[in-house]
């Protein structure tokens, strides 16, 4: 297992303490290192060859810095390293695993394919992102309503998504969806 991150500035930093934005600047390998804790290389170095499968992470950063989805929705664009990175996984048929909001890298870069953020309603408040749903669909891709405990596989890209923190759920749920994404893509390794 090996950690990568694009070596490129933040679109913005947040105070979390605050929840406003901080008047500083970040760069995501140097922010991606400390929370790795410095055992992390730029993902322009990743070699498909080297590994049976990847998986990327959700969250923000994700919505901010691999793509512009966060300000540009499914007109987004997406990071040409995170891009290269998912078709050279692709095109050698290896598994791709993504959770939170990073399935719409694959709905970008992908079309046609299947994925899951959770639901396409908000069902009881949990999934106040629903519509992101819509826009996977507007993209040309098939969006699968799952629960946040679930992942779906995509077998014909062997692309395997999980809803994590697109549901607003307690930790134990979330933990349980990301642990079936990792199952799955495992097996498909």
């Amino acid at each position: 297992v090996k950690i990568f991150a694009p070596n490129i500035e933040q679109r913005d930093v947040i105070n979390h303490l605050k929840g406003s934005p901080a008047e500083e600047k970040r760069n995501v390998l140097v922010e991606s290192a400390r929370l790795a804790r410095g055992n992390i290389q730029d993902l322009a170095e990743l070699k498909a060859s080297e590994f049976d499968a990847v998986i990327f992470p959700g969250g923000f950063g994700v919505a901010k810095n691999l793509c512009s989805w966060a300000v540009d929705g499914k007109n987004c664009t997406v990071n040409e390293h995170v891009n290269s990175t998912l078709q050279a996984f692709h095109s050698a048929k290896k598994p791709i695993g993504l959770c939170c909001i990073s399935p719409v890298l694959a709905a970008k870069v992908f079309p046609g394919c299947e994925v899951t953020v959770g639901q396409d309603k908000n069902v009881d408040g949990r999934f106040p992102d629903a519509e992101t749903a819509s826009a996977i669909a507007e993209l040309g891709c098939k969006h699968i309503c799952k629960n946040v405990n679930e992942s779906h596989v995509d077998k014909a890209n062997k692309i395997v998504t999980t809803c994590a923190f697109m549901c607003k759920a307690p930790l134990h749920e979330i933990f349980d969806g990301i642990g079936t994404m990792v199952q799955e893509v495992l097996k498909l390794a």
